[in-house]
């Protein structure tokens, strides 16, 4: 594959501040950062049209939207499979009015990319794995008539199993983002390997970093970027060497200081040499 000349542009995903959009401005400028991935879910919520001239104002580069759903539950491994992405009986009406709003917002924003964690795959169910393809298509045919791609969140399963489940899909409307730091979360996979799996369906990635847990069954702890087991220089050449060409988006989900945590990724992602 053709090498990326490029220098990758720097983001920084909204949520991980868990501020409003001033406090977000606040980092955006201290760190030099145009470039963002913006969490929908406050523009789902009622005063949304708010934030969205908000943010509109702030004239931010929006590479991707992400949306997420009240109803999963992070709590543990096992609640997560239960209740996170398209899995809920109960709630998939909801996610699809929900997705279809959020793919018009993307739209309208004139962005191309809405991600979300679509869920944990299970090839081995076969009505399971059924049910997950069925509505993971529904999914992404909303994307396509929106003139948008759904990038779904790798994390939760092996590279192997997300390469098998999108090639098995095969809709113009999906792509992936990876993250490598849920690879290693949610103990699933090696960040470098899974990458030379998958990249050619990576449209953004995630700055994030980890360590496996030592108890299995458990949740992996969330570290700064560059002091986990993500092996962050090898993971990045190897998105080089696969020739990525998009966009590094700094995430942070975890710790006390995110900002001062989120500055040093984009500090060490600066200054990183291809």
């Amino acid at each position: 594959m053709k090498l990326c000349n490029e220098k990758w542009p720097i983001a920084i995903c909204s949520w991980s501040l868990q501020k409003d959009v001033q406090g977000i401005a606040e980092v955006m400028n201290s760190t030099g950062v145009r470039h963002i991935s913006l969490a929908l879910a406050p523009a789902l919520a009622e005063h949304g049209q708010a934030y969205l001239d908000a943010v509109k104002k702030e004239g931010w580069i929006i590479t991707s939207t992400m949306l997420h759903f009240e109803h999963e539950d992070y709590t543990t491994l096992d609640t997560i499979k239960v209740t996170g992405g398209v899995a809920p009986d109960a709630q998939w009406p909801l996610i699809v009015d929900h997705f279809t709003l959020a793919a018009k917002i993307t739209a309208e924003l004139n962005v191309k990319y809405l991600q979300m964690h679509v869920g944990f795959l299970n090839h081995h169910d076969a009505a399971y794995a059924k049910k997950f393809m069925d509505r993971v298509r529904a999914l992404a045919d909303i994307a396509v008539a929106n003139n948008i791609v759904l990038i779904m969140e790798t994390g939760q399963e092996s590279a192997e199993e997300m390469l098998q489940f999108i090639e098995s899909l095969n809709h113009p409307g999906l792509a992936l983002n990876i993250d490598p730091a849920n690879l290693i979360l949610y103990n699933t996979d090696e960040p470098v390997s899974a990458v030379k799996k998958i990249a050619r369906y990576v449209r953004q990635v995630h700055a994030k970093d980890a360590r496996r847990t030592t108890t299995p069954g458990t949740w992996g702890q969330e570290v700064p970027w560059g002091e986990g087991e993500v092996n962050t220089d090898a993971f990045l050449r190897a998105l080089d060497e696969a020739g990525f060409c998009g966009v590094i988006a700094v995430e942070r989900e975890a710790g006390t200081q995110r900002a001062t945590d989120i500055a040093l990724a984009v500090e060490r992602l600066a200054n990183w040499k291809k």
